[in-house]
């Protein structure tokens, strides 16, 4: 893997994630930056410490192994590469070689397939993630406990559910529109986890304060 040096990864360090978080790290594609777009080289980290390694569709068998304090060993059939933690999050996985200031970086193919295919996007995706507020007009919008501030383009409907008074965020439309992905209130917050019965036929399933299942059961 090419390795590359960023004086932005350390700066983000508080927005990371931890190299033990497997959930998010295995069963993964991560594209290695630099071959994307003539050779594509994946790696996908599994559960049981088993690394599959695709140039082209050619897979190579390795191991890897999550050693403590943000290590990473990956452990290929001539050598062995221990990495630290640079930067970890759903989308990019930086991984800083040990004892230099050098990176390599790995995006999430699931997630940014050919979007995210040079070192300068990724670089400026991050810093526009993480680093630039966006400037963007708010209204100021009062709940039933608390103000919150929502973008312009975006209105508050209310519903009633047999918990409640729900609030959805959708765009400009005095009437409900339900999607996966979309934000409901309950009393001034993320309304809580569960299932809820709007009317006669439709129901919603939320997890974190956002719709994830729309159905008529």
């Amino acid at each position: 893997m090419k390795t590359f040096i960023s004086d932005l990864i350390p700066k983000l360090k508080q927005f990371s994630k931890k190299l033990d978080d497997l959930a998010l790290l295995t069963n993964q594609h991560w594209v290695v930056v630099d071959d994307i777009g003539n050779n594509k080289n994946v790696y996908i980290f599994r559960a049981n410490n088993d690394l599959l390694i695709s140039q082209n569709g050619k897979v190579e068998k390795a191991k890897w192994e999550y050693l403590g304090n943000n290590s990473l060993l990956i452990d290929r059939k001539d050598e062995s590469y221990l990495f630290k933690h640079g930067f970890f999050d759903k989308n990019i996985l930086a991984l800083k070689v040990d004892s230099k200031e050098e990176y390599a970086f790995l995006i999430n193919e699931n997630k940014y397939d050919g979007e995210l295919n040079s070192i300068e996007r990724v670089l400026d995706f991050l810093k526009k993630s993480y680093l630039e507020t966006p400037i963007e007009k708010f209204i100021e919008v009062e709940t039933e406990k608390q103000k919150i501030n929502i973008p312009l383009d975006i209105v508050l409907v209310s519903h009633k559910s047999n918990k409640g008074i729900l609030k959805f965020e959708q765009t400009h439309d005095k009437y409900l529109n339900l999607d996966y992905g979309q934000k409901v209130y309950l009393e001034g917050k993320p309304a809580p986890n569960g299932k809820y019965k709007l009317d006669f036929m439709r129901y919603i399933h939320i997890q974190e304060g956002i719709i994830t299942t729309v159905s008529i059961l």
